[in-house]
């Protein structure tokens, strides 16, 4: 074996953890329902959604991973250097809608293990957050930290195919409607792509390749196979949950309830249904968590002199203060309303700000693509239409 043969695959581990931990960052208990109350109401026309979805999804995340890791530096920085004071707004609005989202993603935790074993809410909560942290305390947590989200999201994939195969979703339609839709639903689009690269996300995995000295010019096939790699992860995952509900709509399932979600397991597979969907749910909330965790903290230690130094207490904090909002105050609908708002403008704005950054790279002889940087514009302008009438929904209540 060659000196170079460790490096290679020390490298390749780091992508496939940066990859999963930007997708199952996204595949959080919203992700769930989300997915099973669109596809009762689209039903196979979900599929075009879906692919329109990924297609997005890919061009903010190529963007994004691209610009971060040649500069090799964090995105906030790299925003405070192209407009002085950006980097500092966006990461306030990271962290603050990282840390609301992960009180819901704790929760998740806690309904995932009262689902799979019985056992109440609030242990499984407490518990799962004590695992969390527990990966962060490790010596080598970032190499802790892929094995676990990798792990995990290989169950949930397995998992969801085994009630995709009890389902029996009619294929022949679900690929027509994804190709040829009766029904066009572009909030329903935006939607999927704000819950797949929105708030936190956007930099989850390009955050990681930098802590694992993944960067520069000299990687950016790298660095580009992970973006894709990490979004079709993401796309397979909503593809199958699709199906799931899919088959069980195409069963007689009339999709509602407080938990849409579980209400296609249990249809699907009975008893066991429901046990199997505790656990994709604890597996979708807990990386959740953790990639809420790292992301946010991330973002923290630029507000933070010596945030560097204290990378493992600040995270043990923020775990902290999203269990015991939790467990004080239950599920905060409101805050994750306004969370969401908050996340859908993160996406828009950081991404024009990693754009512009882009530029400044050329005057230094990095070249980004024209047609990366005319389909970011795209996503930029789209999805910043989108949350503005968000906010305006959520200010008038509706």
């Amino acid at each position: 074996m060659t000196a170079e043969a460790p490096v290679k695959k020390g490298i390749i581990s780091a992508l496939s953890g940066a990859a999963f931990l930007m997708a199952t960052s996204a595949v959080g208990p919203g992700f769930l329902t989300q997915t099973t109350v669109f596809t009762g109401r689209l039903l196979a026309s979900f599929g075009f959604a879906i692919l329109v979805s990924i297609i997005i999804d890919i061009f903010a995340q190529l963007n994004i991973w691209r610009v971060i890791t040649v500069a090799g530096k964090p995105g906030q920085d790299l925003a405070n250097d192209t407009i002085p004071g950006s980097g500092y707004l966006l990461a306030v609005l990271v962290a603050f809608g990282g840390l609301v989202f992960n009180i819901g993603n704790i929760a998740g935790t806690g309904l995932g293990f009262n689902a799979a074993t019985g056992l109440p809410v609030e242990l499984g909560a407490v518990v799962s957050v004590a695992i969390a942290a527990f990966l962060f305390l490790v010596k080598d947590a970032g190499r802790a930290m892929d094995i676990f989200v990798k792990a995990l999201g290989l169950l949930l994939i397995v998992m969801v195919t085994y009630v995709v195969l009890v389902s029996r979703p009619p294929i022949g339609e679900a690929i027509r409607g994804t190709f040829w839709p009766n029904v066009i639903d572009a909030k329903a689009i935006v939607t999927l792509v704000g819950g797949t690269v929105g708030g936190y996300i956007t930099f989850a995995g390009a955050h990681r390749l930098i802590d694992a000295g993944i960067t520069g010019p000299d990687n950016l096939r790298t660095v580009n196979r992970g973006a894709v790699s990490g979004i079709m992860l993401t796309g397979i995952i909503r593809i199958m949950l699709f199906l799931a509900a899919f088959g069980a709509v195409s069963m007689g399932l009339k999709i509602g309830g407080a938990n849409p979600a579980a209400s296609v397991f249990e249809f699907s597979a009975g008893e066991f249904g429901l046990r199997i969907f505790g656990v994709v749910m604890w597996a979708a909330a807990i990386t959740s968590v953790v990639g809420a965790a790292f992301t946010s903290v991330s973002f923290l230690k630029t507000l933070y002199a010596k945030g560097i130094d204290h990378q493992k207490y600040l995270v043990l904090a923020f775990l902290g203060v999203s269990a015991s909002v939790f467990l004080a105050v239950g599920q905060p609908v409101k805050l994750l309303i306004w969370a969401g708002t908050i996340n859908g403008f993160i996406l828009p704005i950081g991404l024009a700000l990693m754009l512009l950054a882009s530029r400044r790279m050329a005057a230094n002889g990095i070249r980004h693509p024209l047609w990366l940087t005319i389909s970011g514009w795209f996503t930029v302008l789209v999805m910043l239409g989108f949350s503005i009438a968000a906010i305006v929904n959520v200010l008038r209540g509706s």
